[in-house]
């Protein structure tokens, strides 16, 4: 066992620095999740802000098409162009695209306290607007041409850009209708009426095409913004779970060191008190049977039976805490071997015979016959034993009785019941008696003192054993207390060695031997 160290007591009457500074943090960490979850101002900016990265990030991504289409845009339109326009097109476009990257990379290196959300949404509005008026652009250079083919074109470049704007800038929204505009200004021109109604449901479909893309970047948004409240809320769970861990690590490593500065306390008293213990005891004896002359004084005669007796209540004391603490801290070693139940009980029963006679109880036993032996530790079952009978004995009035059945369980293990016709024990208090150091209020009215060991002993005793321990009692009826060690620690008597068996194996195998040769 390792020792308790000052430090240890210290760290125990406060926290570790360690431990405090990553509390600190973890409390700051909750703090800014719940902010961001329920805070009007700050809370707000912060989705602001990571909505503003991911509009960043999926203009980075998008590039790549973006380009492509661009590309593939000027390469039809020199079907009617001049290569001079489309390649001055062409560099409008991508100046627009270069701009607008270089703002989203600037944005993205940023620390999230310096970025202004409100200049940064106007920065992208801009220059979205100056994307979507470079992609319209095209629509004012085609004006011109009559070839349906090329209005039919015309419209398939508005509705794919519109698209690409209303999906790619869906989480700002602003930047969505700021990049939509141009496009919408320029479909309406080209699908002016100019011969009668014939465009009109051309100029309807584009319309409420462009509204549907609005319609999808408002839900785009909305599944942002759900997914990020996700998110916070994820985060602020596993910084709660994180405190909660550390708490309980915190609480683990107190009970520890309680624990063993309790173990070292009795360790260390339980040699302090003996050595004088066993000093007042001989001496007490020697005085209590006048070994060394009579008194003078009679009293003293008195006066030393009353040491030796509190002396031996006091050892009495201390071994059944020692024991109660080796129980609770698992360091209880059974020392297994062959054990007759029946005869552990019948000795304990003649060693307390007496007690029971001077009180006028009366005590019967019952063993089931032919019980086999189990594998236990005689001295755990035999301490077992002598508590539930003593208790027994205290608590039965005169004239009484107690009846003791050793027999078989209904699981196929061996059980100790020992019934007494005491004043019983009300139901309420039955948690409290088989608790350490706990007696009932009847209990202490109608027994002797005690120290409320007994019982949590035999119950963690037979615990280790694998058995089960109940308590069963009734008000001014009695009280029954069963034992019952589990059928594995019931040792089976070997079956009847037949020495014929070799004799009859070896005919057999001398027969298959002779088949086989035939």
């Amino acid at each position: 066992m390792s020792q308790v160290t000052a430090e240890m007591i210290e760290r125990g009457r406060g926290l570790d620095p360690k431990v405090a500074a990553s509390r600190r943090k973890l409390s700051a960490k909750v703090r800014n999740a719940r902010e961001k979850l329920t805070s009007d101002g700050a809370g707000r900016r912060i989705f602001d802000v990571e909505l503003m990265r991911m509009y960043s990030q999926s203009q980075h991504g998008a590039l790549p098409a973006m380009i492509l289409l661009a590309v593939a845009i000027g390469g039809l339109a020199l079907i009617w162009l001049q290569v001079s326009d489309v390649l001055g097109w062409l560099s409008f476009v991508m100046a627009a695209l270069a701009v607008h990257q270089v703002l989203c990379s600037r944005l993205l290196l940023l620390p999230e306290p310096e970025i202004n959300a409100r200049a940064w949404r106007h920065r992208f509005m801009a220059m979205e607007a100056v994307q979507g008026a470079a992609w319209a652009v095209v629509v004012l250079l085609l004006l011109r041409e009559t070839d349906p083919i090329a209005r039919t074109f015309v419209l398939f470049v508005l509705l794919m850009v519109a698209a690409m704007t209303a999906m790619i800038s869906a989480s700002v929204p602003w930047a969505v209708y700021a990049g939509l505009a141009p496009i919408v200004i320029a479909s309406l021109a080209f699908m002016s009426p100019r011969e009668g109604l014939l465009n009109l449901p051309v100029t309807l479909m584009a319309g409420g095409a462009q509204l549907y893309f609005i319609f999808l970047a408002r839900r785009l948004y909305s599944t942002a913004l759900d997914t990020l409240s996700l998110n916070m809320e994820k985060e602020a769970l596993i910084a709660e779970l994180e405190q909660a861990k550390l708490n309980s690590d915190e609480a683990r490593r107190r009970a520890e060191e309680a624990n063993l500065a309790k173990s070292r306390f009795l360790a260390t008293m339980s040699h302090e008190l003996r050595t004088p213990l066993n000093a007042i005891l001989g001496f007490s004896e020697i005085m209590k049977s006048e070994m060394l002359g009579p008194h003078t004084v009679g009293a003293y005669k008195e006066y030393s039976t009353d040491i030796h007796g509190s002396g031996q209540h006091l050892l009495m004391l201390i071994n059944e805490i020692l024991d109660l603490s080796r129980v609770e801290a698992g360091r209880y070693e059974l020392k297994e071997e062959s054990v007759s139940i029946p005869h552990v009980v019948d000795d304990c029963r003649h060693l307390l015979s007496l007690r029971a006679k001077n009180r006028g109880i009366t005590v019967t036993a019952t063993f089931a016959p032919d019980m086999p032996r189990v594998w236990a530790d005689e001295r755990a079952i035999r301490q077992i034993t002598l508590n539930l009978l003593t208790n027994a004995i205290k608590f039965t009035p005169p004239d009484g009785s107690i009846t003791i059945t050793v027999g078989w369980a209904p699981s196929g293990g061996q059980m100790l019941s020992i019934r007494d016709t005491g004043p019983g024990i009300p139901e309420a208090e039955i948690p409290v008696i088989m608790s350490s150091f706990g007696r009932g209020l009847l209990a202490q009215k109608n027994a002797e003192e005690g120290t409320g060991l007994g019982l949590p002993i035999v119950k963690g005793l037979i615990e280790l054993h694998g058995g089960t321990f109940e308590l069963k009692s009734e008000v001014r009826v009695g009280t029954e207390v069963i034992m019952v060690l589990p059928p594995e620690r019931v040792i089976d008597a070997l079956p009847m060695l037949n020495v014929n068996a070799p004799a009859a194996s070896s005919q057999r195998n001398s027969n298959r031997r002779t088949r086989a040769a035939a």
